[in-house]
């Protein structure tokens, strides 16, 4: 994925905004790099808007959308992802300032996604 500014960085508003409901009422979205995924599970285990698939072995998530009932838990589940070295493959990110609040590695709330 490139980035529109050709500053290497990605921005989470960038990311699937085309069907998005009002930032008022989900002011919240999960990014998720399934394909570095390896089905822990841990993420279901701390959300409801998180289900593994015994199948593929992938989770993913319900919504990519939440609101603020909904931000703890989906924080927890990026902040237990064991995937990318304890880095997280689940981004919590505030759609109104365009920052990563989970797992925020880098401590500076832009996105880590490995793309």
């Amino acid at each position: 994925m490139s980035d529109s500014d050709g500053d290497g960085v990605v921005r989470a508003s960038e990311i699937g905004e085309s069907n998005a409901p009002p930032v008022e009422e989900k002011p919240y979205k999960i990014v998720f790099e399934a394909n570095k995924c390896f089905g822990a599970g841990k993420c279901a285990e701390a959300s409801r808007n998180w289900e593994l698939d015994f199948e593929t072995g992938i989770a993913k998530p319900r919504s990519y959308f939440i609101g603020e009932d909904e931000l703890e838990e989906n924080v927890r589940a990026a902040e237990l992802c064991p995937a990318k070295k304890d880095r997280g493959v689940i981004h919590v990110v505030d759609r109104r300032t365009d920052e990563e609040i989970a797992p925020d590695p880098h401590g500076d709330g832009t996105l880590s996604v490995d793309w």
